[in-house]
């Protein structure tokens, strides 16, 4: 017998949906109005190019005595990051500089020598990415999202309407496209972009509801994610981004759950209305959702406090998409399902693929 942490539940999801909709919009124009106000995502060294250097000191130092000491011209747009705990550990971020690892090093020894000459110092860590390289791992980032959210749509329109060939016209009409835009010079952001306005009027178009429903709870986690994480002014890099894809997948499986459910109650009552099955659905695997959530988040939390500053922004990333993946599958994925179609339409779509198995009555 399976563990149940709830064993029965009779909430009305599907009721509070609307409520469920105002607030996603709130944080959804909350999210795109921190970026526009930031300028855009803030990058990382990883995407944007730069050196960033981790400095250990004997003792403590001030955060405004440390950005003073380094604030010279052989270290342009200098910024500081207390890494750790005791005020002895800090990150120096730098804009991307024509000199050796060597050099630099000894620059910034040489400045922190006569800011600090009783409190050692020393370099744990110094890395460099110059800006082709970031422009190419940026370029990366951006297609690993777009292939991830291509392949979500495809999968669930195969798997929960079988419709393989409406999916795969769906990708066809997404790779021309794209192919089509890029010939006119378009950059990857504006191809992502352009990629999931394709994927979203294609699947509106071919009733592909189911990955439509995933496909817009997945844009809706990772827009407010992101949203979050610019209002903290937190820097998108390579951590971050693997987050957000390991987010994408975590969500999908949450949301998989509750379709695989809601397939089978349709199956099982189907003239019951769309509402009170997406409901009871909810209902029926709100205790594995939970138990699901709940353990990733532990996991995840225990990451953020103990396991130190390199992975702090990847624990944090997941930690806020945890929450609020949990609460898209259950009041974004599932209740859009409403809108976009009827019980006698996914009805059918199930019924169409009942067969009589081979033998089932005595014929062979």
């Amino acid at each position: 017998m399976g563990f149940t942490l709830i064993k029965e539940t009779h909430i009305d999801f599907v009721g509070q949906r609307y409520i469920a909709y105002v607030l996603s919009v709130i944080f959804l124009v909350g999210a795109l109005i921190s970026m526009w106000y930031s300028g855009g995502l803030r990058m990382g060294i990883d995407f944007a190019g730069g050196v960033i250097v981790q400095v250990q000191f004997q003792r403590p130092v001030d955060d405004e005595a440390l950005k003073h000491s380094l604030d010279t011209e052989h270290l342009p747009g200098l910024s500081t990051q207390r890494f750790g705990e005791g005020g002895r550990d800090y990150l120096l971020r730098f804009s991307t500089l024509d000199t050796s690892a060597q050099e630099l090093r000894d620059n910034v020894l040489r400045a922190l020598k006569a800011a600090f000459p009783d409190n050692g110092s020393d370099i744990a860590r110094l890395e460099m990415v110059g800006p082709k390289v970031g422009a190419d791992l940026a370029h990366k980032a951006m297609e690993a999202l777009y292939y991830s959210v291509l392949l979500i749509a495809v999968y669930i329109s195969g798997r929960f309407e079988y419709r393989w060939l409406a999916a795969a016209a769906m990708a066809a009409a997404l790779w021309g496209g794209v192919y089509a835009v890029s010939l006119f010079g378009v950059g990857t952001g504006g191809l992502v972009v352009v990629a999931l306005v394709i994927t979203i009027v294609v699947s509106w178009r071919l009733k592909l509801n189911f990955a439509l429903g995933a496909v817009v709870g997945l844009l809706h986690d990772v827009f407010i994610t992101l949203g979050i994480l610019t209002v903290l002014g937190k820097e998108i890099d390579l951590n971050v981004v693997a987050a957000l894809l390991t987010l994408a997948g975590w969500s999908l499986n949450d949301t998989i759950i509750v379709y695989d459910r809601i397939r089978e109650n349709l199956r099982k009552a189907p003239t019951h209305e769309l509402s009170v099955i997406i409901n009871d659905s909810i209902n029926q695997t709100l205790s594995r959702t939970l138990l699901t959530s709940g353990t990733t988040f532990v996991a995840v939390l225990s990451l953020f406090l103990v396991g130190g500053g390199v992975i702090h922004d990847f624990a944090f990333t997941m930690l806020v998409g945890v929450i609020i993946g949990t609460l898209s599958s259950i009041y974004v994925s599932a209740p859009i399902l409403l809108v976009l179609g009827t019980t006698e339409q996914y009805v059918h779509i199930q019924r169409q693929q009942s067969y009589e198995k081979p033998g089932e009555h005595g014929i062979v």
